[in-house]
């Protein structure tokens, strides 16, 4: 009698792992209906030319936190100079440079006009060092509308013109697109394709204005200047690591309207070339998003081993349950090329997303031991202590 138990617990065990990848797929297929690029401007204006232009004259302000980034500033500068369709201002904020980004900047601000630079010395106590240069800039900003974007993140021409024709088109008060992706490796771009997989239901839920939906994304969240005062901007995140994330949160709590795209080559970002650069750099983010809980990091890093256990068991167990709990991952290929078609990427890519558990499990627990070996985060040159930033973190 024990073996027929233990080969019946061993069968359910298989057929729910399967089942559970079976069902994320559809599940992500289903949402990706709502996870799209953002429209051109020829699909948003018709044939008409005239209808290039919004109906009445839009201002936006576009705002850069910069520390130490003289490597990149100087073209993302001049990528958004160069935007199309839109009366625009660019408020760059540097944020304590020992660099030669302040150098930089004072050239540019000379060359064109339309570039402000505000210096920030000393950061005040009881802020994160970006929250506060984002909180300097919008305090500045004198448009109708506020891009807050990275200080390494280039801009199509016309990405700004096109957000805004959809905000109008769609009574939206906040626009946010995914990071693109400097050309890396394929890890690098698996991993992406994975992490807009976890995303596929948030953006399906704002696109569908659904109560509780929310996103933002630090790359480009393009927000009404009167929304974001409304709903408290970067005053009431000043210890938010998650800063962009939770701007939307406090958007969809004041009652705003969220749409979000997937970003790709207009809004491409620097971050790494690999999918273990990117781990790294994102350190500071993973322990972050689950507001700091142990118990959640612990159980969530659990959960992903048994399931890794259960796919390795199933392999060698030579029974057709186990083989097919082995290979339901490989379900993830699909929602993965059909997001690796819409970016315009090779099928390579989406073949290596089921690949990606180890990397993520990692990111998480790596994420949790760091910040709490440290008693908190580093960022940006400046050590912030896990209890300040528990006390200040938006839920």
């Amino acid at each position: 009698m024990i073996r027929p138990i233990k080969t019946m617990w061993a069968t359910l065990l298989f057929s729910g792992t399967a089942g559970l990848f079976l069902i994320w797929t559809f599940s992500t297929l289903w949402h990706l209906r709502w996870m799209r690029r953002l429209p051109s401007l020829e699909a948003l204006t018709g044939s008409d030319p005239s209808a290039s232009a919004p109906a009445r004259a839009v201002r936006c302000s576009v705002v850069i936190a910069a520390r130490n980034e003289e490597a990149r500033i100087e073209q993302t500068i001049r990528h958004l100079l160069a935007q199309r369709g839109v009366e625009a201002e660019f408020v760059v904020v540097d944020d304590r440079s020992t660099d030669h980004t302040s150098e930089i900047l004072r050239r540019l601000a000379n060359e064109d006009s339309r570039v402000k630079v505000k210096r920030v010395e000393v950061l005040p106590a009881g802020w994160l060092g970006k929250c506060h240069a984002c909180h300097v800039g919008a305090s500045a900003a004198t448009g109708d509308w506020i891009l807050f974007t990275d200080a390494d993140c280039w801009l199509k021409p016309d990405v700004i013109a096109r957000a805004l024709r959809v905000s109008e088109r769609d009574g939206a008060d906040h626009i946010t697109l995914t990071s693109g992706l400097a050309p890396g490796s394929v890890g690098l771009k698996a991993s992406h394709l994975m992490f807009l997989i976890s995303l596929a239901n948030w953006f399906s839920g704002v696109n569908r204005d659904r109560p509780k939906a929310y996103v933002g994304l630090g790359a480009f969240n393009l927000v009404r200047a009167t929304a974001y005062r409304q709903c408290g901007g970067y005053e009431a995140l000043r210890l938010t690591v998650l800063d962009d994330v939770k701007l939307g949160l406090l958007l969809r709590r004041a009652g705003k309207r969220t749409r979000g795209f997937i970003g790709g080559d207009d809004a491409e970002c620097y971050w790494g070339t690999t999918a273990w650069s990117m781990a790294r750099i994102m350190e500071k983010n993973y322990f972050a998003a689950v507001d700091y809980r142990l118990g959640l990091a612990l159980a969530g890093g659990v959960f992903v081993i048994l399931v890794l256990c259960i796919l390795a068991f199933g392999l060698i167990s030579g029974t057709a349950a186990g083989l097919a709990a082995a290979f339901s991952p490989l379900s993830l290929i699909l929602p993965a090329a059909v997001l690796a078609r819409r970016l315009g990427w090779s099928g390579t890519n989406a073949v290596c997303v089921p690949f990606m558990f180890p990397l993520f499990l990692y990111s998480l627990l790596n994420s949790a031991f760091v910040t709490l070996r440290q008693g908190g985060v580093r960022w940006r040159g400046t050590f912030y202590p896990l209890d300040a930033l528990r006390a200040g973190n938006v839920r």
